[in-house]
């Protein structure tokens, strides 16, 4: 199967903004919302999840800038959000006394455009001056202008960038490396910076300097600057492909490589350098497993010395889920069976490195961030961490810490937002068709037992090594099991819940193993009665409407329901739309003849036929997705229809790849989906 993409008699609908390909969207949507909000209870479905979304009492988590804590803000009344700011004593106030820096909303009024925050970069260790990101709709693609953040205004004559794809980074105060869409030749082919230059205040960017470029087949090209006192390095680096770093620093005005393992990720912080491995490292008679973490003196590795510790190598059942790093330690979120441990690692002086397990929650989930700034001499939180700690049924708690203590203050809490009372969680394994033991969660409703009738939801990502930890939702709760569904989470190959291994697994032309995954945990959930094929559904987004996507036509007797979220569905052609190109290192080339065969038998766009009998399927995307190409929807639903599927397809016009640009997007797109699955499985009678 080689068809020629050309004679695609849907490529019309590829088209993002084509008259011809938007009145198929909006009758398509016009159907979808006839057929599901006129489902029992829609509307309360959607104000109870717009509730939770806009809740007073979701935390707002924060991002440290010298002596304040930055934090982007939705609510009803402020759908794309403020952007504001408060210290760390006024945060501990139950009710803190925010300071707008920037109002979104208010901004987009005046400026007649519908912007969603994008992020910002700041210049410390003042950080008055940041170049700010606006996103029209959500779009990866941005516009950025330097903002004042004392006189709240943008600088006018500042640094400033249209819409594009954009890399920036502060020098000093006068210059920044930028990487941008300088023209014709300035882009990887996957719509990524490819050329770095030194821009000068109140240079025309085009006359700005080149100082470092990347090759067209390349995914993207960078600048880091760390600014640290006594510390300061400014590497460049290439993405050769999605795992694959080459990285060189700059010494007295020239690049120099920086050895390293080439999917490996290197970074500095202070007088230590830090290599996470993919792959085994054999160095100085013995081999590093992949999946470790080592540490060493940077100078000295800099120098060609090669004495690393290891701070983490893997087991069967632990691997590194990240760190982070205060002044003096380093902090590991460590993954234990698919739950949270944190452990931190000091070195006193030039003595050996020493470990101690913190004492924190388990099982659940915990994600650790230090609010050390390197660039502050006397730091006051040289020592402190944020640690943040959920499970299926708890609600997130945001707890302060210092190194060396396990006495924290907890600083905010979410509320309740469903009642958890008589809900259980499990955790089961799975036999894939290799034999492989895969994880699972079970959230099971109040009163549940395996009788095999249960209305059941399974998710499932599998790629990128992505790992699907426990978290707490409230929309999961209100609209699913709290109505009676089961929850199930996927722990398939291809996520990185067991480390490098557990994800390279699943990669190229051993893609067909998250598949098989996926398909077990189905076939284990019917067998142990949990549910039964008519009342099981499955859910996944981007590379997940993949997964599901695929699945669907595999093993189209397991299920009765498909929710197919910003999907990659025609794989003959990913890799010209978009960015698609940068995921070669997952998928495989479609254009070489080898990798197409392999992925050729699962691409589910080459693969539907008439002929099948598939659940109906609800696909869900953005018109301004500029990561993964509506197209790959569009063209989906329309060969299904024409083939005589049922399904529904509804696309949201702003939201870019997370599919909303705004609360009440996001809450009627998720209400639109639960009504679905309710209409799919039904409640029990």
């Amino acid at each position: 199967m080689d068809p020629n993409p050309t004679d695609d008699p849907y490529l019309w609908l590829e088209d993002v903004q084509g008259e011809r390909a938007l009145r198929w969207v909006r009758e398509h949507n016009a159907r979808t919302e006839q057929v599901l909000q006129a489902t029992p209870g829609f509307e309360a479905t959607r104000a109870s999840l717009r509730e939770v979304l806009d809740s007073q009492g979701q935390i707002p988590y924060v991002t440290r800038r010298g002596r304040w804590l930055y934090n982007l803000w939705r609510d009803a009344e402020h759908p794309r959000g403020l952007w504001r700011r408060a210290t760390l004593d006024e945060y501990r106030r139950r009710e803190p006394a925010w300071e707008t820096v920037i109002d979104v909303d208010a901004l987009a009024r005046a400026e007649g455009e519908n912007w969603v925050w994008g992020g910002a970069t700041a210049l410390g260790p003042e950080y008055r001056r940041c170049l700010v990101a606006l996103s029209r709709g959500g779009a990866d693609a941005r516009v950025v202008r330097e903002f004042d953040t004392e006189q709240r205004r943008f600088v006018e004559g500042g640094f400033a960038l249209p819409e594009a794809k954009s890399q920036l980074e502060w020098i000093d105060a006068d210059h920044v490396y930028v990487g941008t869409d300088f023209g014709p030749g300035s882009m990887t082919a996957s719509g990524y910076p490819r050329v770095i230059k030194r821009w000068a205040r109140g240079q025309p960017l085009a006359l700005a300097e080149t100082v470092f470029e990347a090759r067209a087949d390349d995914v993207y090209a960078w600048a880091s600057v760390d600014a640290t006192p006594g510390h300061e390095r400014t590497v460049f680096g290439r993405a050769l492909d999605f795992y694959t770093v080459q990285l060189s620093l700059l010494q007295d005005g020239r690049l120099v490589p920086i050895d390293k393992p080439a999917d490996a990720k290197l970074a500095f912080h202070r007088a230590w350098v830090l290599i996470e491995l993919r792959s085994d490292w054999a160095l100085g008679g013995r081999t590093w497993p992949g999946g470790s973490l080592l540490v060493g003196d940077a100078a000295a590795y800099l120098r060609g010395e090669r004495g690393l510790t290891a701070l983490f190598t893997p087991t069967a059942t632990r691997s590194l889920a990240g760190w982070s790093a205060t002044a003096g330690a380093v902090l590991l979120d460590v993954l234990d069976n698919v739950a949270s441990r944190v452990e931190e690692w000091t070195c006193p002086g030039a003595g050996a490195w020493q470990r101690r397990e913190v004492h924190a929650p388990y099982p659940g989930h915990l994600s650790v961030t230090a609010l050390h700034d390197p660039l502050l001499e006397d730091d006051p939180l040289a020592e402190a961490y944020l640690l943040n700690v959920a499970d299926f049924l708890r609600p997130d708690s945001l707890q302060l810490g210092r190194t060396g203590s396990d006495e924290r203050q907890t600083l905010k809490s979410r509320p309740a937002f469903f009642d958890a009372e008589g809900l259980r969680v499990e955790q089961h394994f799975a036999r894939s068709k290799d034999g492989t033991r895969v994880p699972y969660f079970v959230i099971w409703p109040r009163g549940a037992k395996a009788d095999g009738d249960h209305p059941t939801l399974l998710y499932g990502y599998g790629g990128f090594e992505v790992s699907m930890t426990p978290f707490y939702s409230g929309i999961v709760g209100r609209a699913w099991t709290a109505r009676g569904g089961v929850y199930v989470l996927a722990n398939i190959r291809g996520g990185g819940e067991f480390g490098p291994a557990w994800h390279q697994a699943a990669v190229k032309a051993h893609k067909q193993h998250s598949f098989d995954d996926f398909e077990a945990v189905a076939e284990h959930l019917i067998a142990t009665r949990v549910t039964r094929p008519a009342r099981l559904a499955i859910e996944g987004g981007s590379n997940g409407g993949l997964l599901v996507g695929a699945v669907m036509l595999q093993r189209p007797e397991l299920f009765n329901g498909v929710v197919c979220q910003v999907p990659l569905l025609d794989m003959r052609r990913y890799t010209r739309l978009l960015a698609g190109a940068s995921w070669m290192a997952e998928y495989g080339d479609p254009d070489r003849p080898e990798e197409w065969a392999w992925i050729a038998r699962y691409s589910p766009y080459q693969n539907v036929r008439a002929d099948m009998k598939l659940p109906r399927v609800l696909f869900t995307t953005s018109t301004r997705d500029d990561r993964v190409h509506p197209g790959h929807a569009r063209k989906m639903a329309a060969r299904m229809q024409a083939q005589g599927h049922d399904l529904l397809y509804w696309e949201n016009t702003e939201g870019g790849h997370g599919g909303a640009a705004d609360n009440a997007q996001r809450a009627q797109m998720q209400a639109l989906e639960y009504a679905f699955l309710w209409q799919q499985l039904g409640q029990r009678a």
